[in-house]
């Protein structure tokens, strides 16, 4: 698995990314399933540049606490100046099987476009398993990356540069395999909901145009592919758009979980 770099270019672009009306969608749609209510105590695992943080520090109120860990110093200077002047929150960098947490000290945790990347994720459901009080509530998100499909007049490529992209996944597919393993952790009433993002326009507001540059950045060098395999492909989504002939899908799963008590 090839990594992103989040170095400050990528950190800003991840940031902006997750500004877009449909990662706003997401996070709506996330709030509504975790359900927080005021004086709760949450857990966010890989809190990203803490748009979850700051967003649920009006649901838990005066009373409750936010806590955002994630692996990436750069993430974590983006959230702490997000949340700037918040008491109840604090953040720590952490990986995600090893959570530096007292046990049962949450009252719910979510883990939203993480697990993906987490080679050992079932110990990290362990790991949050763990983080809840019995009868605590776990919300985890991902993609399943092979329902990502944008409309292009070379197939062939458009399955390399997506291959591609794969590859700086740990489990491009995590969903399909999520429930047993959350199963095995310990946890129980698992709900799953699909949520899939379509454009048919060239919309900055949507993931199937901000991925574009992200994917063209990383592509080059993987599954054979150069630079002007990945510019050409950029260059035919926008005129796609142009004519508007631009078409984007991709599906992404909330699994929704308890511990037991």
């Amino acid at each position: 698995m090839s990594q992103l770099a989040f170095d400050e270019s990528t950190g800003k672009h991840l940031e902006a990314l997750y500004q877009i009306g449909d990662a706003v969608c997401r996070r709506e749609i996330a709030r509504t399933a975790l359900a927080a209510r005021r004086g709760e105590r949450i857990l966010d695992v890989g809190c990203g540049p803490g748009f979850f943080c700051a967003e649920l520090l009006e649901e838990v109120g005066e009373d409750g606490r936010i806590t955002g860990l994630d692996a990436s110093r750069q993430m974590l200077a983006l959230a702490t100046r997000r949340c700037a002047g918040q008491e109840n929150v604090a953040f720590q960098k952490a990986d995600a099987t090893s959570l530096p947490v007292e046990d049962a000290s949450f009252d719910a945790a979510l883990c939203v476009q993480v697990l993906e990347y987490v080679s050992d994720y079932p110990k990290a459901l362990v790991e949050l398993h763990r983080a809840v009080r019995p009868g605590g509530r776990v919300l985890v998100w991902d993609s399943d990356w092979a329902t990502v499909s944008w409309h292009s007049a070379d197939p062939y490529r458009m399955q390399r540069l997506l291959a591609a992209w794969d590859e700086h996944l740990a489990h491009p597919s995590l969903p399909r395999t999520l429930a047993p393993a959350m199963r095995s952790a310990g946890l129980d009433r698992i709900h799953a909901i699909a949520h899939t993002f379509a454009a048919t326009a060239w919309d900055p507001d949507t993931f199937g145009v901000s991925l574009i540059p992200l994917i063209a950045d990383f592509a080059p060098g993987h599954n054979g592919l150069s630079k002007a395999d990945a510019e050409e492909w950029a260059a035919e989504q926008r005129k796609l758009g142009e004519r508007g002939e631009f078409f984007f899908t991709y599906t992404q799963f909330c699994f929704t979980a308890r511990r037991p008590g």
